[in-house]
């Protein structure tokens, strides 16, 4: 199957402006009355929405925890806490609770899918740098010599002080960071007693009660590899997150074939299992972030059992025919409508 190539920055925009217009489009309030305030961290797009105009001031409260968040997580900026992990050469680095909490609930879901969500891949990114890549492919040599450092286990805790035991290995949070951020958003709304609103950050939005006039809110799920951000189908929620992973995000084509993101922690090449995206439905984001990579990892039948194993917890899979294959409370508890 050949898709059509769009550069994955502009997939990721588009697909995160056409979830935008979506969950607005169906959001049940006046324009007059809401506020909607946007920023770029993560290098993906944040949007959130509030259904009262005064409170725009905790819009700006939001994107200032997201710009701090990035300051502390991402491993693109020199001086952040996770870069000082990776180029400490194994030694303990002390770092912020903030950091701490994150890595914990990182290592959470490395330890409950058995390394199918695996944070210590940083390396082997670093070797594909998807985002920027022409179209190479990383020497047998080099991906071998990085995949020798990988491991969850590579990650030691101790109060404040962390270190990797193997001073090869590199920290990569872009798989649970958004969701995590999304999470500390909608707590600290909640404390000033917002309760009804969206944050949408780019693949995972996150919802605060029903929309004000007590309906669910309706969030599009992107047709992977759409050029104009299309929506394939719709899932209601309420207070809840939707969050999916999918090859359509990052990746380059080579002589025919998809080169994504999300890596096999085993051989250090893209997942090639039939899956083009993973949705996970959920209360907390952090955790649908670590679900949707875990289940896209553990394939379709084994990613179902473990989304089935937990309560509150639904998904949707779509395969590389594009078909559409949920969990089992989806008909019920989740109501959806294919478009």
């Amino acid at each position: 199957m050949r898709f059509n190539h769009f550069p994955s920055y502009v997939n990721k925009i588009i697909a995160s402006l056409a979830t935008a217009m979506l969950l607005l489009s169906l959001a049940g309030c006046s324009r007059e009355s809401s506020v909607t305030k946007s920023g770029f961290y993560f290098d993906t797009i944040i949007q959130i929405t509030l259904y009262d105009h005064r409170q725009e001031s905790l819009i700006d409260d939001c994107l200032a925890m997201a710009a701090e968040y990035e300051s502390l997580l991402s491993r693109t900026i020199d001086d952040s806490e996770i870069s000082r992990i990776n180029e400490a050469g194994g030694a303990w680095v002390s770092v912020s609770h903030k950091t701490l909490d994150v890595l914990k609930k990182a290592l959470f879901w490395c330890e409950e899918t058995d390394g199918a969500f695996d944070i210590t891949l940083g390396a082997v990114s670093d070797l594909w740098d998807i985002k920027n890549n022409p179209g190479t492919l990383p020497s047998p040599e080099a991906l071998s010599q990085a995949l020798a450092a990988t491991g969850y286990e590579q990650l030691s805790i101790e109060d404040t002080q962390v270190a990797l035991t193997n001073p090869d290995a590199r920290l990569d949070l872009g798989a649970i960071s958004k969701g995590w951020i999304a999470d500390c958003m909608k707590e600290y709304l909640n404390q000033q007693g917002v309760t009804e609103g969206l944050i949408n950050l780019g693949g995972n939005v996150l919802v605060l009660g029903p929309k004000p006039d007590g309906r669910t809110y309706k969030v599009g799920i992107q047709k992977p590899f759409s050029q104009d951000g299309s929506v394939l189908m719709s899932v209601d929620i309420t207070d809840g997150t939707v969050v999916t992973s999918g090859i359509y995000q990052r990746y380059f084509e080579l002589e025919g074939r998809i080169y994504h993101h999300i890596l096999d922690p085993d051989t250090g090449y893209p997942f090639q299992n039939g899956l083009l995206s993973v949705t996970v439905l959920c209360p907390r984001s952090a955790d649908g972030d670590g679900l949707s990579t875990a289940c896209f990892a553990l394939g379709t039948e084994d990613g179902l059992a473990l989304i089935e194993s937990i309560p509150g917890t639904e998904a949707v899979f779509i395969t590389e025919d594009y078909e559409i294959i949920t969990s089992s409370g989806m008909g019920t508890t989740v109501p959806y409508e294919i478009y």
